[in-house]
């Protein structure tokens, strides 16, 4: 592992922090498991951090080394020369697991955007990928199921230039950082009321951070909306997303909460049919964030599956994985 480590002070959790280079300083939170152990790779979604996985990283920490890295733009790694679009942060978890994991594969779990990223990573090279978790990915959306009609028109306000970054900039005049958290996971969950208090305050904490970073503000906006209208963008062209589920060969669970307002569940049902060998987990009183919201229930299903279909997505010998998924872009 590359950096220096130190206790994440976010909310006092038993987090080791460190940052590793990739094309500039990139953190990530080391929440344990065993040092020799398989590798497993937790990404965020849009507007989210390390802190998405707050609750879940020491539950996964059970089967391997768990460590969640902040994407170019988010959480505390800034973006400086680098892109904040879905393709750069791509090649960006590609650099982070060469420098974390070197040869061996990977366990990928990913959130929303994070969820897309890791996809289009496993298609793209499928020798860094042992296995994929997927949690309410952004996935191509059957036509006649729209997101929720209130966040159809945030994400399209998002996509407009200009206008993402101002009312950004409102936003953070007009509320506090525990208003603008409690916000988003109101959108993003059925009851917000569930997600651990360590975990909202965690979330809280690092956003005062990057408000009071200097040009945090503006700098934070402008990776989100950049990073809005690229994923708006592969959604409303979603052929290589199609191209990309069809392409992974790495085992794969996908979990989706039947409530979630962001991606609608028939996104994951369409996944589902055009992948039969992937394992599809619906959660019925669960929204956008199954980690945060229903993390007991989260890890039993990745535990199951672990036991069954992806008993091979902790393997950490290359070699293992056949010649002809070994193709890299």
């Amino acid at each position: 592992m590359d950096g220096t480590g130190q206790v994440d002070g976010t909310a006092g959790a038993a987090v080791t922090g460190r940052w590793v280079d990739v094309d500039g300083p990139v953190y990530y939170a080391d929440f344990g498991g065993p040092a020799d152990g398989p590798v497993i790779v937790c990404v965020h979604g849009l507007g989210a951090s390390h802190t998405s996985w707050w609750t879940f990283g020491p539950l996964l920490a059970r089967h391997g080394r768990v460590l969640a890295l902040d994407l170019a733009g988010f959480g505390r790694t800034v973006a400086g020369a680098r892109r904040t679009d879905v393709e750069s942060n791509r090649r960006l978890l590609a650099g982070f697991l060469a420098a974390v994991a070197g040869e061996r594969p990977a366990l990928l779990v990913g959130n929303s955007m994070g969820g897309m990223i890791s996809l289009l990573q496993a298609a793209a090279d499928p020798r860094s990928v042992a296995g994929l978790v997927l949690i309410s990915p952004a996935l191509p959306i059957p036509r006649l199921r729209p997101p929720d009609a209130s966040i159809l028109g945030m994400f399209a306000g998002m996509a407009l230039p200009k206008v993402g970054s101002m009312v950004l900039a409102r936003r953070r005049e007009v509320y506090t950082a525990e208003q603008l958290v409690e916000q988003a996971l109101v959108r993003t969950t059925v009851d917000a009321r569930r997600v651990p208090a360590d975990a909202f305050a965690a979330m809280v904490a690092l956003s005062k951070e990057r408000a009071e970073r200097p040009g945090g503000g503006p700098d934070s906006d402008a990776a989100l909306v950049t990073a809005t209208r690229s994923v708006v963008g592969r959604l409303a062209r979603p052929r290589d997303l199609a191209a990309a589920v069809a392409a992974v060969t790495a085992p794969t669970l996908l979990v989706h909460g039947r409530q979630d307002r962001l991606v609608p569940v028939a996104a994951a049902r369409h996944a589902a049919r055009r992948r039969p060998d992937w394992r599809c987990e619906i959660l019925d009183d669960c929204g956008h964030l199954a980690q945060l919201e229903a993390p007991e229930q989260t890890i039993a299903l990745v535990e199951d599956w672990l036991e069954g279909r992806g008993a091979g997505a902790l393997r950490s010998d290359p070699a293992a994985i056949p010649a002809q998924q070994a193709t890299r872009s």
